[in-house]
């Protein structure tokens, strides 16, 4: 690697520890510079996985060391993240992302209205979930198949996990950040082997990410912990994020679709 890639490897890092920690959709600037560098897509997509191990850890214990580590109740939702992953993982290996991407540009766009004209469900004070979110068949399946994505494509899973903590199960949006990092970090584990089982990890690459992106994770957890406007910012953040994200699907769909 030349010393431009190690510089871009890192700030990419950077960039995407932060947006990660603080909403999600970071590997939305990784992914592509990966593949950008030169690595296919299958094994950009799992190079990525090092990285985001990594962040989710040191955002965790930076949110411990500060006392708002605030996981209780939350196994319900690790657990169908993490069978709906390993399928999602297995999938991945082989099959066309191609119409994925217009899916996820619609999902997406459903999203952003829901944030911008529902901010009381987003801003709400800190308090406890709702009451028996966890015995909700529907709420299993909205968990499973987003654990599916994560396992799959990784990008945007943060955002739709927010979405589901949030809307479905009642939490605020800074407890739900904190799940969300612990739903990911699990997850990642036999989402990462899978991938290197198959073959589909490139070690430098992902080194030089998860350095990055450790830096961007202790940076943007130290801030969600001590800032009293963290839900306000970080909701800010979810809904630019959301746009990146729009863009960014609907232009590998049309890309995707003249090479047809």
């Amino acid at each position: 690697m030349s010393e431009i890639q190690i510089i871009l490897v890192l700030l990419a890092g950077v960039m995407a520890g932060a947006i990660n920690t603080l909403a999600g959709s970071g590997s939305l600037i990784t992914l592509p510079l990966l593949v950008f560098l030169g690595l296919p897509p299958n094994v950009a997509n799992g190079t990525n996985r090092i990285g985001v191990l990594f962040q989710n850890i040191t955002a965790l214990s930076t949110m411990r060391a500060n006392s708002a580590l605030r996981i209780k109740g939350s196994w319900w939702i690790v657990g169908w993240c993490l069978l709906g992953s390993i399928a999602g993982a297995r999938v991945a290996v082989s099959v066309d992302e191609r119409w994925m991407n217009l899916a996820l540009a619609l999902l997406m766009a459903t999203m952003l209205i829901v944030v911008i004209i529902q901010p009381e469900k987003w801003l709400r004070e800190p308090g406890e979930p709702t009451a028996g979110a966890w015995k909700r068949p529907l709420n299993w399946l909205i968990f499973v198949l987003i654990g599916f994505y994560g396992g799959f494509i990784q990008a945007g899973v943060g955002i739709f996990l927010l979405a589901a903590m949030v809307l479905a199960g009642g939490y605020n949006l800074v407890h739900a950040n904190v799940i969300k990092l612990l739903v990911v970090l699990v997850f990642s584990v036999p989402a990462l082997l899978i991938f290197l089982q198959a073959g589909q990890v490139e070690w430098r690459y992902g080194l030089l990410l998860a350095v990055g992106q450790v830096i961007g994770a202790w940076a943007a957890a130290r801030f969600a912990t001590r800032s009293q406007r963290a839900s306000l910012w970080i909701r800010r953040l979810l809904i630019a994020v959301i746009l990146a994200s729009i863009i960014k699907f609907v232009w590998e769909f049309a890309a995707a679709a003249q090479g047809l």
